[in-house]
């Protein structure tokens, strides 16, 4: 067990990602100044002001880009692409709010051909997702590949978004649609 625990240890330590599932390193979340150092060393981009909180995942972190006061809040998952390429970030922006439980893929599993199990098909190519400036993502919602959600738009809580969202308005819904203009 010991064994065990010493590998664990260091996949935490040297892995591209935090969280839950990650003890050795999640503890750092819970204290401000171990926080910021392990973001910073981890995130492609941790501005200041930005806020990963105990509970989030994020997977790939040398991928994801957080600006200046984003808050990642408690079971949000943010999943960018570990293949190499430019393809498969996720940026978020200065002044964006995400409510809990938000989800971010930037990636599918491939199921066209129907005589292999999905499981075995591997993954489509990834689309990065870009957060603009001073959007707000409610809670529980689902971000999928290649989206971009617009300057101070609004996703309502519980949105699935399947095609990037115009700057100033208010979305909702699965599929999100548009609620109303933003002046």
């Amino acid at each position: 067990m010991l064994k065990e625990i010493i590998k664990k240890y260091k996949f935490d330590k040297s892995a591209d990602r935090l969280g839950p599932d990650c003890p050795f390193t999640h503890w750092y979340l819970y204290f401000s100044l171990s926080k910021k150092r392990i973001c910073k060393n981890k995130f492609g981009t941790y501005l200041e002001g930005a806020d990963f909180r105990a509970g989030a995942y994020a997977v790939t972190c040398s991928k994801i880009h957080l600006g200046k006061n984003v808050v990642i809040r408690p079971t949000t998952m943010l999943f960018a692409d570990p293949r190499d390429g430019k393809d498969g970030s996720i940026i978020i922006e200065d002044d964006v709010m995400l409510g809990s439980g938000v989800h971010i893929y930037v990636s599918n599993h491939k199921f066209d051909n129907t005589s292999i199990p999905i499981l075995k098909q591997g993954h489509s190519d990834p689309k990065s997702v870009t957060l603009k400036h001073g959007c707000w993502i409610g809670a529980n919602t689902i971000i999928l590949p290649g989206i971009t959600i617009g300057h101070n738009s609004v996703v309502g809580a519980g949105s699935v978004v399947t095609k990037s969202i115009p700057e100033n308005t208010v979305y909702a819904g699965n599929p999100a649609k548009l609620i109303r203009q933003l002046n």
